[in-house]
């Protein structure tokens, strides 16, 4: 089986409710396997065998069960290519300014034309109201109005050709609606409101076309009238949920400038080809992912990785797409283009993580279904009870009807994928990616943080600490002569130590006779002096009598610290310790964590001096050093058995078995890729500070998902006696078809409302942090174990 998966953007979904009908008619065709629909985002994630059926046939059975697909749901700039190509008619990329509501098929396949055309259904309605409502037995008898009727029509003929319009026309996408939830053998509230419009209204022409009594074409008229008019505010509202992704189309250039036989030339974005090089001026958006060939500038990729500082770039540097040249001009070797790029992989994730389904938001669905049966089952009792009490048809059947309208589930469908959307929308914002809604439900009830420390906590690049000299040795001389060695390596520790020398501005001396001895150190002739540098056994086997420094080295190794030895024609003059460096935002991440009452562990396989200094620099809790790689993950589920609901982030190789272990895995976006494949969430900036972030996200989520259930259930609850009139007798206490339309679609508001005001959630500072670390894995992950295994420079007490 060949599974595959695309987002297609499916459009006419008017409700909540809507989702049913596509992913029921979907789920029963051949090769598809899972189906997740979002009416708030227009768009669908389906998963599928392409060995079976291809994105076409999927467009095409969605177009069949009535709805509008055009195909993946990302702009032809972003992806120039779809899983597998697709006749004209069916799936194709989606235009920029279509992806981003802007674009024009029938029917508005874009929020903005739905948005657009409730607008006008609802106008015309409101606008017929008036005159059939005046007509009617409320106008002539409440209203006092008298007018007669034009042209010596009867009041309820003239009712009826006015309402033709509203039934055929504004009232259509219910009917419609209907049709197509009942052929894809579900139910959902446009049933309801075309049962509820449909009879009132068929049962005014009966009456009409017989003579005599009493119709209600007024309840029909503005019963619709106000549908549309709260669906109108809650898709505007709902509209305003989905900004995460409309951002991040908006970010790719729709063109290009190539180089191309010497000759430069401006092309789409999407007809940027592998290996094309790209000329990119200052101020110019990069527009495919590539490697730098020649220039040196800085680049802002803030909106790709979430780094607020630009990146220092220079030839061999990569560049992400949609990032923009700061300073110098570059020229860059493609990459990436069409979907491998890292905006379009970006966009890809965020979608299917709004399309996706929290376990509530399953449960939601099942009792919206069973909620509209219990609407229909609850209208025609109600109708027959006030029929047999002696009520009346008329009067029995404003009951049903308003039963039926209260009941809509419109609400409760919306509860959570609303809340859902704006919540990986708001992660997206600060370059946190939640793959799917259940990571973000599940991150909001993390109790335990468990930290992997190299390349997460710390930046993974060793740095000189101390440089320890013997009496009568000068440091700008000890650097110098180590510099000279340490060049001629490759070791990160190496590297560490002329970095420093370079800082210092020591002068610059050259190495003849450079000898690496492997897992102890090295050797070399500097201005005409034999230099050693490495560890114990190295000294002793060069005859190097360590002398007073044995105190200071075993003070530094004791401290967690790599000390390392030098020695000037046999003797020792000198101690550097070297040490992986913490972070900028590792303490103040550990501190947010804190304060949404986390316990913090650091799981490291580095030995315990490295790792407790580590941990009390940080403020850590609890410190799990020395742990093999294959160890990690049977550390978390020590913690899942303690009744520990966990969180591992991580961002090696030999973190993804955790990552796979926790509850919630969170891997650092420079890690490895398996590290990035098996995490449920993704933190595209490098920065420890992002997994509280990610955590208060998660927990603002659920809230929202909580409170918009609550409010749902709790209000049909409430409503569905009143509606039904239990209280009219004893109380008088009823409510009419209008009211209850009005009420509904209020409810549907309140609940697209209340969750956009997450966008207010307060979260932990967005500190700069260093650049999207773009190392190759083997560097990053060089020092994983420097604690326990001997290497070039290790002092192992030997």
């Amino acid at each position: 089986m060949d599974a595959r998966r695309t987002v297609l953007r499916v459009g006419g979904q008017h409700w909540a409710t809507s989702t049913a009908a596509i992913e029921r008619v979907l789920t029963r065709r051949p090769g598809v396997l899972t189906v997740e629909a979002n009416a708030v985002a227009q768009t669908a994630t389906v998963s599928y065998d392409a060995e079976v059926t291809s994105v076409a046939d999927l467009a095409g059975w969605v177009e069949a069960c009535g709805y509008h697909c055009s195909g993946r749901s990302v702009p032809d700039h972003v992806c120039d290519a779809m899983a597998e190509p697709a006749p004209a008619g069916h799936a194709h990329a989606v235009s920029p300014h279509e992806a981003m509501g802007h674009g024009g098929h029938h029917g508005g396949g874009s929020m903005a034309d739905m948005v657009r055309d409730m607008r006008n259904r609802f106008l015309l309605a409101a606008l017929l109201s008036v005159p059939v409502t005046l007509y009617s037995m409320i106008g002539r008898d409440i209203l006092g109005f008298t007018a007669p009727a034009p042209f010596g029509l009867r009041d309820d003929v003239l009712m009826l050709l006015l309402s033709l319009p509203v039934v055929f026309y504004s009232a259509w996408i219910f009917f419609d609606g209907a049709y197509r939830a009942l052929r894809a053998r579900t139910l959902d509230m446009m049933v309801l409101v075309a049962v509820a419009v449909g009879t009132g209204w068929l049962y005014s022409v009966l009456v009409t076309l017989t003579g005599g009594g009493e119709v209600f074409y007024e309840a029909a008229v503005v019963l619709t009238t106000f549908v549309l008019l709260g669906h109108w505010f809650e898709m505007r509202a709902r509209g305003g949920a989905n900004d995460a992704v409309r951002t991040l189309l908006e970010l790719a250039p729709p063109r290009a400038t190539v180089l191309r036989d010497g000759v430069e030339r401006e092309v789409p974005t999407a007809d940027v080809v592998v290996g094309d090089l790209l000329l990119i001026r200052p101020g110019a958006k990069v527009p495919v992912d590539a490697v730098v060939q020649d220039g040196e500038s800085e680049v802002d990729e803030s909106m790709v990785t979430g780094e607020s500082l630009p990146v220092r770039k220079e030839p061999g540097a990569p560049v992400v797409g949609a990032s923009i040249n700061v300073s110098g001009t570059l020229r860059a070797r493609a990459t990436k283009v069409g979907e491998d790029t890292a905006l379009a992989q970006i966009v890809a994730m965020v979608q299917e993580a709004q399309n996706s389904k929290a376990p509530g938001q399953r449960l939601a669905d099942r009792a919206a279904f069973w909620l509209v049966l219990v609407a229909l089952v609850g209208g025609t009792a109600t109708f027959l009870v006030w029929w047999l009490a002696g009520a009346g048809v008329p009067a029995a059947l404003l009951f049903a009807i308003t039963v039926v309208v209260i009941t809509c589930p419109d609400a409760l469908g919306l509860a959570t994928p609303t809340a859902i959307m704006v919540g990986t929308g708001l992660g997206a914002g600060r370059g946190v990616l939640f793959k799917n809604a259940t990571a973000l439900e599940a991150s909001a009830r993390v109790d335990t943080v468990v930290l992997d420390k190299t390349g997460t906590l710390t930046t993974g690049t060793p740095e000189v600490t101390d440089v320890v000299v013997a009496p009568g040795a000068d440091e700008a001389e000890v650097l110098a002569l180590a510099a000279a060695v340490e060049r001629e390596s490759e070791h990160p520790l190496a590297r560490a130590v002329v970095r420093r020398a370079e800082d210092a501005g020591v002068r610059r001396l050259s190495a003849t006779g450079f000898r690496s001895v492997a897992g102890h150190g090295a050797t070399a002739v500097v201005d005409g002096r034999r230099v050693v540098v490495g560890n114990r056994r190295l000294m002793a086997a060069e005859g190097v009598a360590v002398g007073d420094l044995a105190a200071d080295r075993a003070r530094l190794a004791d401290a967690g610290r790599t000390a390392v030895l030098l020695a000037v024609d046999g003797r020792a003059v000198a101690v550097i310790a070297l040490a992986d460096a913490a972070r900028p935002t590792a303490a103040p991440a550990v501190a947010a964590l804190h304060g949404l009452g986390v316990e913090v562990v650091m799981l490291t396989g580095d030995n315990e001096a490295t790792a407790r200094r580590i941990a009390a620099q940080l403020g850590i809790d609890t410190v799990v050093a020395e742990v093999l790689p294959g160890d990690k993950a049977e550390k978390v589920a020590e913690l899942q058995r303690a009744g520990r609901r966990v969180a591992m982030v991580g961002d090696g190789v030999n973190d993804a078995p955790a990552l796979a272990t926790a509850d919630v895995g969170i891997a650092i976006g420079a890690g490895t890729d398996v590290a990035i494949e098996t995490a449920d969430v993704v933190l595209m900036r490098s920065d420890p500070l992002d997994v509280p972030t990610a955590l208060t996200v998660g927990r603002g989520t659920l809230r929202k998902m909580r409170q918009n259930l609550g409010w749902a259930i709790g209000y049909n609850a409430v409503a569905l006696p009143i509606a039904a009139g239990v209280f009219e007798p004893s109380f008088g206490l009823s409510l009419s078809p209008e009211i209850a339309a009005l009420s509904m679609s209020g409810s549907s508001v309140i609940v697209a409302v209340n969750a956009l005001l997450l966008k207010r959630l307060r979260l932990p500072a967005n500190a700069a942090t260093t650049a999207l670390d773009v190392r190759p894995a083997a560097d990053r992950r060089s020092i994983e174990h420097a604690g326990t295994t001997a290497h070039h420079h290790r002092e192992d007490g030997a």
